[in-house]
C-alpha cells in the first residue's frame, strides 16, 4: 500500500511514494528548463511539466506499485492560458517573473490598497496570477482574446492526469482573485479587473478528491508548494513555524483565523487544512543566492560551507543583501538588487559564502518578525529545502532567528505533504492533522549559538540599513 505525492517545481517534478506509516518507499525526479527570453521574464512550457510528471509516475509505479491516492503540489502563481480545446496558448508565466510592475500599480489604483488587502490578504505583486492576465490583455491581446480557461502549474498537470478543471484554496490564494477570508473566488476582484468568472477552475479544500485517473486512482485537490511543504514538516496548526531554504526562502506560520498585515509585507493565504489560514514571508533568493555564488567562485557546497565556517559570526563586518531577483518580504520591490558591502583585503571565498549565509538568515528574520505580529512569537522552526542540509547554515539561521530549528526525516517536504493529502483523499487517514501526526517525524534539533546572538543583533541593524541606502542611489 502506498500513496504518491507529486511536486511540480520550478526546476523539476519531484515525486515520492509513502507507506501508511510515512516511510518513503520510492522517489523519482525529472527536470526541465527555465526560459528567460527577456530580462526579468521567467517562462516554462507546460508540456514539460506533464512529460516530467508522466516519467515520475512511471518510476514510482515500477518501484511501489499502483497507489491508493495521489496528491499534487507545485510552484504557485504561474499562469497557464488555455483555449476552448485545452490547448496552451503561450508559455506559462512563472512566479518569479517580474514583467508586471505596471499592471500591479493598475490593480492597486483600481481597488485601493486597503480594500485589496482586506479582500485578498495581499497587495498586487509581479509574481501573482492576476497581474499576468492584465499584462496579456495589455501586451498580447490576440492571446488574451482566445483564453477560455486558466490554470496554475499543478492544476494543468491535474487536467492532463484526470481531465478535471480544479484547484485548491491554498494555491488559489496566490492568484489575487480569491476572497481569502471567505475561501471563495472574489466576484469583486473579477468585476474590478474585468476578468471572466468562467475562466476559473472549481475551488476545493486541499484534501478533497478532485478527480480520478484513468485507472481509478483518486487525486486530491492538493496545495501550493509552501502549504504542502508545511504539512510535510508538521505545521498544521499554530505552533512551530516552517522555515524553507529552497531556491526561495520562506517563513510560514499557521493561523486559526484570517489575519493580514495592514501593509501586506507578508502574505495571508488559506492553509491546506480546512478552516485554517497562514501567514508567509518570502525571500526570493535564498539557496538560489548560494547557487549563484557557487557558479561564480567554483567549488562544491560542502567545501564552500566548510570555508565559511572558518570565519567568525558577522564576517568581520561583511554584509550581503540577497535581493538578486527583486524581493517580496519585507519590501515588495521587483527592482531591488543584491550587494556585498564592507569588503576588505582579508575577505576570501569563505568570507563571501559566510556573509551570504548570514544575509539570507537576516532576510528570513525580517519575515519572522512580521509573522510574529500576526500569530505570536515562534518557539521552534521546522526546516526543509536543499539549504537545510547544511549544518553550518542552520547554526547561523538558528542564531539569527533566535529559535531552535528541527529537521524532519524527508527533505522534499512539499511532495511529502502532497502525498499526505492524497492519502486523506483515498481514505488512508481521516483528515490532515491525523495524517501528519501519524507520519511526520522530527529529527535532530539545531540550537542557537549563545555567543553569536548578540553579534548578529548588531550586524542585523547594519543589514537593515542597506536597502534604503542602496535604493537611494540605484
Amino acid at each position: 500500500m502506498s500513496v504518491f505525492g507529486l511536486d511540480v517545481g520550478t526546476t523539476a517534478v519531484k515525486g515520492l511514494a509513502l507507506d501508511g506509516e510515512g516511510r518513503v518507499v520510492a522517489t523519482a525526479e525529472a527536470g526541465y528548463e527555465l526560459s528567460t527570453p527577456r530580462p526579468g521574464w521567467a517562462e516554462q512550457d507546460p508540456e514539460d511539466w506533464w512529460l516530467a510528471t508522466a516519467g515520475v509516475l512511471e518510476e514510482l509505479r515500477a518501484a511501489a506499485g499502483s497507489p491508493l491516492g495521489i496528491g499534487l503540489s507545485g510552484q504557485m502563481h504561474g499562469l497557464v492560458a488555455l483555449d476552448s480545446r485545452d490547448r496552451v496558448l503561450r508559455p506559462a508565466i512563472l512566479w518569479n517573473d517580474q514583467r508586471t510592475g505596471g499592471e500591479c500599480a493598475e490593480i492597486e489604483a483600481e481597488l485601493g490598497l486597503e480594500r485589496l488587502i482586506a479582500l485578498t490578504g495581499n497587495r498586487a505583486l509581479p509574481g501573482f496570477t492576476a497581474p499576468k492576465l492584465l499584462w496579456l490583455r495589455n501586451n498580447e491581446p490576440d492571446v488574451f482574446a482566445r483564453i477560455a480557461r486558466i490554470a496554475l502549474p499543478k492544476d494543468y498537470v491535474r487536467l492532463r492526469l484526470c481531465g478535471e478543471y480544479a484547484t485548491d484554496v491554498a494555491d488559489a490564494s496566490g492568484t489575487l482573485l480569491l476572497d481569502v477570508a471567505a475561501r471563495r473566488w472574489s466576484d469583486e476582484m473579477l468585476d474590478a479587473l474585468e476578468l471572466e468568472r468562467n475562466w476559473l477552475p472549481e475551488l476545493l479544500e486541499s484534501e478533497q478528491v478532485s478527480g480520478v485517473t484513468l485507472d481509478g486512482v483518486p487525486v486530491a485537490a492538493g496545495a501550493g508548494d509552501q502549504a504542502a511543504g508545511a504539512l510535510g514538516v508538521g505545521v498544521v496548526r499554530p505552533g512551530p513555524v516552517s522555515v524553507v531554504l529552497g531556491t526561495s526562502g520562506v517563513v510560514f506560520a499557521a493561523l486559526d483565523r484570517f489575519a493580514a498585515d495592514p501593509r501586506a509585507r507578508v502574505h495571508a493565504f488559506c492553509h491546506a487544512v480546512p478552516d485554517t489560514w497562514h501567514a508567509m514571508g518570502v525571500v526570493l533568493s535564498a539557496a538560489g543566492s548560494l547557487r549563484w555564488l557557487r557558479a561564480i567562485v567554483d567549488g562544491d557546497y560542502e567545501l564552500l560551507t566548510a570555508e565559511a565556517s572558518r570565519w567568525p559570526a558577522a564576517t568581520e563586518g561583511l554584509l550581503f543583501l540577497p535581493y538578486l531577483a527583486g524581493e517580496r518580504t519585507p519590501v515588495a520591490d521587483p527592482d531591488a538588487r543584491g550587494a556585498y558591502v564592507g569588503l576588505n583585503l582579508r575577505h576570501d571565498r569563505g568570507a563571501l559564502v559566510r556573509a551570504l549565509l548570514e544575509g539570507v538568515a537576516f532576510a528570513l528574520r525580517d519575515s519572522l518578525e512580521l509573522i510574529s505580529e500576526l500569530g505570536g512569537p515562534a518557539a521552534l522552526g521546522r526546516v526543509s529545502g536543499g539549504g537545510a542540509r547544511s549544518d553550518e547554515w542552520l547554526r547561523i539561521l538558528a542564531s539569527v532567528l533566535e529559535i531552535p530549528l528541527q529537521r524532519v526525516v524527508v527533505d522534499e517536504a512539499a511532495a511529502f505533504g502532497a502525498a499526505l493529502l492524497g492519502g486523506v483523499a483515498a481514505g488512508v487517514w481521516p483528515d490532515v492533522p491525523t495524517a501528519v501526526a501519524a507520519t511526520v517525524r522530527p529529527q535532530e534539533t539545531i540550537e542557537p549559538r549563545p555567543e553569536w546572538i548578540a553579534t548578529y543583533r548588531v550586524a542585523r541593524k547594519r543589514y537593515q540599513a542597506l536597502y534604503p541606502a542602496l535604493r537611494a542611489v540605484r
